[in-house]
Order: structure tokens, then sequence, then C-alpha cells
């Protein structure tokens, strides 16, 4: 792709690095943009080019500081609007606030949905993201909304680990059943479930088995890693139960709070992640986490829609 004024990629601070790849699949370079803060702490942000009529494109995850990003995206999307783009696409490789999609006790928002009017009132004409907590997220937005998956990135690796016979793909939870069996069926190897009781938030006990992992390479496989006790404690289980080997797969790395340290002390072996969030320099630093970039999903995806072409291929 050509750099002209029809089609260009801005950057907000929390995916700079992805950004930049993106525009690299896609022969250009980012568009020009100031995000900072005022002496007081607002969002100043300055767009320093033309945009009247060009299709234009916001790299920007919603990651910690959740907030601040969130803002930032709002604010640039309302800088383009009033200077006269064409449209206004927020790519979010990561979407905050996705967890607290429903009422979980009398009186708790939804601020998902929130986000979602957030964002579409600010002036976005279109969404792209990157395996969403829960699908139905793509229904809280009153605009277009696409949501690509990490799976060919993620399946690429996992076939290094070893043949599909002594692999099985393992879900942490119930609620990544769907995920891990889809990734099983294209792997052609077994499936396996954790099965866990939640005490409280982030926190989590492994309790059971569903299914054979003794003398395998487990996958773990889930959509994200925040405090890493699901994964960790799913992890000792398969040991317990006589895995080989676990290796952990997700395409979203919060990795918050005592993360990190989890993973260190874990028995997992390799966790791979990819670049939807940006890894902290502690994270970088330790040899478990692989980062694997998914900035040519995202270039297709863009191409795709700068001309009208259909993203279905890239859903799978």
């Amino acid at each position: 792709m050509s750099r002209d004024r029809e089609t260009l990629i801005f950057a907000g601070n929390s995916n700079v690095a992805l950004a930049r790849d993106i525009a690299l699949a896609l022969d250009t370079e980012l568009a020009k943009a100031e995000v900072g803060r005022f002496s007081d702490g607002e969002i100043a942000v300055e767009i320093r080019e033309n945009v009247r009529g060009s299709n234009t494109f916001i790299v920007q995850s919603t990651c910690a500081p959740v907030n601040d990003h969130l803002m930032e995206l709002l604010i640039m999307t309302d800088a383009l609007r009033r200077a006269s783009a064409a449209t206004i696409t927020a790519v979010v490789p990561y979407f905050g606030y996705a967890r607290q999609d429903r009422k979980v006790a009398p009186r708790a928002p939804i601020s998902a949905k929130l986000v979602a009017n957030m964002m579409s009132i600010a002036g976005l004409t279109r969404v792209l993201s990157m395996d969403l907590h829960a699908g139905q997220l793509q229904g809280f937005f009153d605009i277009p909304t696409d949501n690509l998956y990490a799976m060919p990135v993620l399946l690429e690796r996992m076939q290094r680990e070893s043949a599909p016979n002594d692999l099985v793909v393992v879900s942490p939870d119930a609620g990544g059943v769907e995920r891990a069996r889809a990734y099983s069926k294209r792997l052609g190897c077994s499936l396996a479930i954790v099965d866990k009781r939640r005490r409280r938030a982030n926190e989590s006990e492994a309790m059971s088995l569903i299914g054979e992992v003794k003398g395998k390479t487990a996958l773990l496989l889930d959509d994200m890693v925040d405090t890493a006790g699901t994964l960790t404690h799913a992890a000792s289980a398969l040991v317990e139960h006589g895995a080989q080997r676990v290796v952990g797969f997700a395409t979203h790395g919060v990795l918050s709070g005592p993360a990190v340290g989890r993973i260190e002390a874990s028995v997992i072996e390799k966790l791979v992640l990819t670049d939807t969030i940006p890894l902290a320099e502690k994270a970088r630093a330790c040899p478990k986490i692989e980062q694997l970039s998914v900035a040519r999903t995202f270039a297709e995806a863009i191409r795709r829609i700068r001309y009208g072409e259909s993203l279905s291929s890239l859903f799978v």
C-alpha cells in the first residue's frame, strides 16, 4: 500500500510498536500525531496531517492504564471527526472492560456496554478487535465491529511443539472449552478440561481434570492471562495428572499484579502471547514468556476494509 491521503494509520500510546509494524506491513508510515499531557494531567492531542476525506485508523489497546488509553482513543477520535475524516476505525487489539459484559451481582454495572457507547458517540465508524472475551460484545456496539482471531498465529507456533499424537489442548476452565475444541480440531489432537472453582475475583482453585494428559505435551490455552492464577493452578493440575510438559498459550498478556512471578515459579515451560498488549519490562525479562506478532493479521484486515473486501477468511 503506498502512502497517500486516503489511508492513514495513527498510533495511540499503548501500541506504538504494533502500529509501526502494521504500517510497515502495509508499505506505509505512521501518520503524524502527538498524544501527550497538559501540566494538570489532561490529555492533549494534535493531529499533524490533513485528514479531510481520508480513511483513518487508530491503533490503541485499552490496556493498563486502561482509563488513560481509553480517553486517548476517544479524544483522538473526536479530533479526527472534527477534522472531517471520511471514516475513523478504532483498531483495538485488546478491548479493556470486556470482562464486565453482564450483571454478576445486583446493582452492578455492565461497563463493557458503557465503553462501547462512549466509543460510538465519540465518532468512530468501525471497531476492529481481536479475540474479544465474549462474542456477544460485538452486539454492544451500534457501529460495525469485527472480531479477528489470533488462531493462525498461535496454531503455527503450537505445531512446532510436538506431533499431534503427543499433544493435548487444554482449557483451563469450562468457559474456554469451545475455543480449545476449535484448536484441537485443527491440530488433530485430543482435548482436556480443567474444572476449577473460583473463590473470588482474580482467584481460582483447580479442582479436577476431564480428559487424558498422561505422557503428553499439554497446550494450556486461554484468551488472556491476567494475574496468572488460573493458568498456574491449571498447569499444576496437569503435571499432577501425568502431563510431560505444559506450554501456555494466550492472545492477551495482561500480566497484572503477581502474574510474572507466578509464571516464573510455575511448572509452565513456556508462555506464548501475542503483542496485542505490549509487555512490561519485567515480563520482557522473563525467559518463560515469548511474544508473537499479529501485525500482519491486522494489516490485512485494514487493507480489506479500505478496499471494501470481505474479512470472512480472517475469522478462522
